[in-house]
């Protein structure tokens, strides 16, 4: 089967507006888990309570930046924020420097650190004159080094005793969680007041997403039997975006075969034709089906 050029396709083929299972971030196919909902509420009570630090982690593809996604949506007029996706290890001048430059300030080439920090709390001190604060974002925040996240720290010592000028959401996967627990940032770790990890999804969790997923995308049925679904969680170990990367591929070969129904057959052949790249392991061996499956 030729699989290029089928994508766009197959939408109208099962009566879809657009493509459900999209891997790009979009807050319009959020799905409301009760692990989602948390991590977003912990989210927006870092922002009412004007935490100085909010801390959400979860594995790859966990649905982290949806969630900053649908958070950004919401944020008021009261609020300047920059969102810094991907900052790697560096010194404190590297860091300051790309938060200048979200915030779009313009930053000289041969300014130094001083020069930028002073820059930096100008910012900051002039938003707080105009009425509003500043958040920056971090997500993949787990590249960030160990220097430079006590350098965001000391960003933090800018808010007075009873104003916060700055605050600072830090999303990224578990490894984030486990080095701010090393023993040399716990004053880092004290200034965290909201935390949340956003666990993988169960099974019967699956099964609900995309059901949601294919309803956000204009379908009227459930195309997924149980067997399939069953199967994508075991393959995917219920990491979203590993789902999306599954079901999408399987929604292909079903229309490719002229069918109107995802099976966990479609689901093996997709993974046995060794084109899902996300996983297609079981407790880390592959899974390769032999016998035809009953079809539930």
């Amino acid at each position: 089967m030729s699989a290029i050029g089928s994508v766009d396709i197959y939408t109208d083929y099962f009566g879809l507006l657009e493509r459900p299972f999209s891997l790009v971030p979009d807050p319009d196919f959020l799905f409301w888990s009760a692990e989602h909902r948390r991590a977003y509420t912990t989210l927006e009570y870092g922002l009412v309570t004007r935490a100085p630090i909010t801390l959400i982690t979860g594995e790859v593809g966990a649905g982290k930046t949806t969630l900053l996604m649908q958070l950004l949506r919401s944020l008021e007029d009261d609020v300047s924020v920059a969102m810094i996706a991907n900052a790697h290890s560096g010194d404190r001048g590297e860091l300051i420097r790309w938060v200048l430059q979200a915030l779009s300030q313009p930053v000289g080439t041969e300014a130094s650190y001083v020069d930028m920090f002073h820059q930096f709390q100008a910012y900051l001190v002039a938003e707080y004159a105009a009425g509003r604060r500043v958040i920056l974002i971090f997500d993949e925040a787990q590249n960030i080094s160990r220097e430079s996240l006590e350098e965001l720290r000391m960003f933090t010592n800018i808010n007075t005793n009873k104003d916060e000028l700055l605050q600072l959401i830090l999303v990224g996967q578990p490894e984030l969680r486990a080095m701010i627990n090393r023993p040399d940032l716990t004053q880092f770790a004290q200034r965290i007041a909201a935390s949340f990890h956003i666990p993988n999804m169960d099974a019967d969790t699956v099964k609900s997403y995309i059901a949601h997923r294919l309803r956000a995308a204009g379908a009227t049925v459930m195309l997924f039997d149980g067997s399939a679904c069953k199967m994508i969680h075991q393959v995917t170990g219920g990491v979203p975006r590993l789902v999306n990367q599954i079901c999408d591929l399987s929604m292909v070969y079903t229309f490719a075969d002229n069918r109107k129904r995802i099976t966990a057959n479609t689901v093996h052949q997709v993974l046995n034709d060794d084109v899902f790249f996300g996983g297609g392991k079981v407790n880390g061996k592959p899974l390769i089906l032999q016998d035809p499956i009953h079809e539930i």
